[in-house]
């Protein structure tokens, strides 16, 4: 049996499943890469919408009986392996979808919209699609949020009840749509730039004054307009212009 580490709930509802394939592929695709295909629900709908499907499945157990359920399917390829520890560049151009175990969604979050993909849909717990797609301000808008937007626009599609999962999950659903946006010249190195929003969401309730005073000095921060701001007020294009300040 699935092994009950990798916190797997499979979706078996079949409108949600067609749902998440429309949204991966709303046109044909030459190829679509599907992350933790479990018994293949989705894999099937994907089959449908795009010329070529890349499954990677982690646990050998569903690897062996997805072979063996799509036996005939030369248009299917199943890798076994870690998502993680796979490059994900390597098939080129390609669509993304998954039902993302709970335990290491971020990461794979973190991974996916770094590549230069049309669209990744992604199944996920309902907080993490909350505050993937939240707007500055909202209790959900965090670090998660501006890291993502790097890269990527996020949007959340809709909402899955427990219902449609065996075993049920203990929590809500949503999915996600992620779709990447061009680099912001403004932003400069990247990794720079998440390094310095980490820094302004270091302590959540403190103002941009007391996260960056220590690092940058009081006197280049004192003067800026959000000084007095929390992070979580401050909307993505604010981080940019903060950051050019200290460059």
């Amino acid at each position: 049996m699935p092994h009950p580490r990798l916190g797997q709930h499979f979706l078996i509802r079949g409108s949600v499943l067609e749902r998440i394939a429309a949204a991966a592929c709303p046109t044909p695709e030459n190829l679509a890469i599907e992350i933790g295909p479990g018994r293949g629900a989705l894999t099937e709908k994907l089959l449908k919408r795009a010329a070529r499907v890349i499954a990677i499945e982690v646990d050998p157990y569903l690897a062996g009986f997805l072979e063996h359920k799509f036996a005939g399917e030369p248009r299917l390829q199943v890798v076994r392996a870690d998502v993680l520890e796979t490059d994900l560049a390597q098939w080129g151009h390609a669509a993304i979808a998954g039902n993302l175990p709970y335990y290491i969604t971020s990461p794979i979050l973190e991974k996916t919209v770094r590549l230069r993909f049309p669209r990744a849909v992604f199944l996920v717990q309902k907080e993490v699609a909350q505050r993937l797609a939240a707007k500055p301000g909202s209790r959900d808008y965090g670090f998660l949020t501006v890291q993502t937007a790097v890269f990527a626009a996020a949007r959340l599609l809709f909402e899955v009840k427990p219902a449609a999962f065996h075993p049920p999950p203990k929590v809500d659903s949503a999915v996600v749509l992620l779709e990447p946006r061009p680099a912001d010249p403004a932003m400069g190195d990247a990794a720079r730039f998440l390094r310095f929003v980490g820094q302004c969401f270091r302590q959540k309730r403190k103002t941009i004054r007391n996260n960056l005073a220590g690092i940058y000095g009081k006197e280049a921060i004192e003067q800026w307009p959000e000084a007095g701001l929390r992070a979580e007020q401050i909307p993505f294009e604010g981080f940019a212009e903060m950051f050019q300040r200290l460059q």
